[in-house]
């Protein structure tokens, strides 16, 4: 990763700051965005931009870490609920992937890394507006993955389970919610943020060089274990 420069949306918290650590000790050069601006560049997703400022010229990695956990029966959702979900987690990144498009393709080689949710593949109630929208991200990872495979450039997605992140601090919010959440899974743990930047630090590597378009289960066991 040495001297790559890789932009990370959302770089500030949870997963988003794990990454942005270890790509930094291995040596790249680290673009980060987020809606507060602390510690790099100001930029809010779920609001129209017609570019993102101070983007290196070459593009050699994209990370887009911006998610939601709207957690609720169906019959209590609005529209506007889903909406709010769409907007952040996928055309917030359609507007960062447009804005960044020229800089990834003038790279010899790119990767993206966009993060889903492993109530996608296995239905979670009460996970309907998340699921939908992910399901979104998906769908438009692996079109674009094949739109840019002759440019060199790898799309992936990264599917966690449930993860110790600020964003999901209510779900694991007491001592009794953290040992549900662990039996939950197969392995016995809910993830941790170093479990998952791991995977999208992998994605980012040459050492997946021959991996697009795919969907990472990173969860614990959950999609695929009973």
């Amino acid at each position: 990763m040495k001297s790559k420069n890789i932009v990370i949306i959302g770089g500030n918290s949870g997963i988003g700051k794990v990454i942005l650590e270890k790509l930094t000790e291995m040596g790249a050069k680290v673009y980060n965005y987020s809606r507060s601006g602390e510690g790099d560049h100001k930029l809010d997703v779920a609001e129209d931009f017609d570019g993102i400022p101070n983007l290196p010229e070459v593009i050699d990695g994209l990370v887009y870490c911006p998610g939601t956990i709207n957690l609720k029966p169906f019959h209590r959702f609005t529209i506007e609920d889903f909406q709010k979900d769409y907007n952040v987690n996928v055309l917030g990144a359609v507007r960062v992937l447009q804005a960044c498009m020229k800089g990834l393709k003038k790279s010899d080689s790119a990767a993206v890394v966009l993060f889903s949710t492993v109530a996608v593949g296995i239905g979670l109630g009460f996970h309907s507006s998340i699921s939908s929208a992910k399901g979104a991200v998906e769908g438009l990872a692996k079109s674009l993955a094949a739109e840019w495979a002759p440019n060199k450039i790898r799309v992936n997605v990264v599917a966690p389970s449930l993860t110790d992140t600020p964003l999901a601090s209510q779900l694991l919010g007491t001592e009794d919610k953290k040992e549900a959440s662990n039996k939950r899974h197969p392995l016995g743990r809910y993830g941790q943020p170093e479990d998952i930047a791991s995977a999208a630090v992998y994605l980012l590597s040459d050492n997946a060089s021959w991996m697009t378009g795919q969907v990472m289960h990173l969860d614990g066991g959950l999609s695929s274990l009973r």
